[in-house]
């Protein structure tokens, strides 16, 4: 080995630290807005919201659900004050409500989004945002002609990982995305016996990935994908119904995304993102989804290991609310409005049909959910 070789590496090639690159990625807040909001629907995933916006100082003043005892509850832990009603249509006839974070199922939601924009409320919206694209269109164009925001509680964005990859990639830090890799390996074993879970045969694909088909539309921006081509698998030993392997590929003219996923891993979970630029390589790594403690950032001067604030169940509902707050006081659309979600659906939707028909399905082609879920 000569004497300029390190390893087999020339002096050039040899890493150097450098600085953290200066990305923004935690949640942004309204500078002096602070409307009134209403929650719609009062369960499981509630908890995470009041928690969230109680630590960012916004207002809830009413709560809304069929069960008045879950709406109390929630009231009792997180904002005393605020008023229970039982029927939703109560909460948005109420004047000082300015804002609704609407929580049901898809089903359930619709009327519920048409209705809150009838009744001149700004909205966010859980998702899956919509289960047919048209219904998604009607929103976006009702909203518009209301004068109103409405957005879509995809919050993956807001994880402190994926925000920063989102913001970094916008950046030009890295230059064109070329490929993506998305690789998990976690525990769900605790949709066992819950039956609005067990039912969604593609629950891996559908409810749990639209995260991810979401965040690949963010760093992808700017480009069109031309295919998807996704499978499900189950296993005998598995404890509940839905297949709990799935993988999708999508491909771009010039750059690929790939995502694994084993929803079945009991011991030694693993979350892995790793994103390659024309000039630069991004890597998140961690035990879980909420556990991403850094970003391994390598660039042509040199590379760091940044470290990571907050964590994916605080920072993703801080930083939906917070956007679509923001938007509104500086009238404009939200990031994460509903018409930006509906491309993210299309990849959704896509890989549904893909997974259904064992063929690779051009994203746009289909426009409502195409199979049992």
């Amino acid at each position: 080995m000569s004497e300029d070789d390190d390893y087999g590496l020339s002096p050039d090639k040899v890493d150097k630290t450098i600085d953290p690159p200066p990305v923004d990625y935690l949640p942004g807040k309204p500078s002096g807005y602070n409307p009134k909001i209403g929650l719609i629907g009062a369960g499981g995933i509630s908890e995470f919201h009041l928690k969230n916006y109680r630590t960012c100082g916004y207002d809830v003043s009413a709560i809304a659900s069929r069960t008045p005892a879950k709406a109390e509850a929630r009231r009792d832990e997180f904002y005393p004050d605020a008023v229970v009603c039982e029927d939703y249509r109560e909460l948005l006839a109420r004047d000082d409500v300015e804002v609704v974070d609407v929580t049901p199922h898809p089903a359930d939601r619709l009327p519920i989004l048409t209705e809150s924009l009838e009744a001149g409320k700004h909205v966010l919206s859980q998702k899956p945002f919509v289960l047919d694209l048209a219904d998604g269109k009607r929103l976006v164009s009702l909203a518009d002609e209301k004068g109103l925001r409405i957005a879509v509680n995809q919050n993956g964005r807001w994880a402190p990982h994926f925000s920063y990859l989102r913001n970094a990639i916008a950046s030009g830090l890295i230059g064109r995305v070329t490929s993506i890799d998305f690789s998990l390996q976690w525990d769900q074993t605790w949709i066992k016996g819950i039956e609005a879970f067990e039912s969604i045969h593609y629950m891996v694909l559908f409810d749990f990935a639209v995260h991810w088909f979401d965040i690949t539309s963010c760093l992808m921006d700017g480009q069109e994908p031309q295919s998807v081509f996704a499978s499900a698998v189950g296993y005998s030993e598995q404890v509940y119904r839905p297949p709990a392997l799935g993988s999708v590929i999508v491909d771009y003219a010039e750059a690929q995304v790939r995502m694994a996923f084993n929803a079945h891993t009991k011991l030694g979970e693993e979350d892995v993102t790793t994103v390659v630029g024309t000039k630069g390589t991004l890597r998140a790594r961690g035990p879980g989804l909420n556990d991403q403690s850094q970003i391994e950032v390598r660039l042509e001067d040199g590379s760091v290991d940044v470290p990571l604030e907050g964590c994916w169940f605080d920072n993703g509902f801080q930083g939906t609310m917070g956007e679509l707050l923001c938007a509104i006081e500086e009238d404009r659309e939200p990031s994460h409005s509903a018409g930006n979600n509906l491309r993210s659906l299309e990849l959704c939707f896509a890989a549904l049909q893909s997974a259904e028909t064992g063929q690779p399905v051009k994203p746009g082609s289909v426009r409502s959910l195409p199979i049992r879920v």
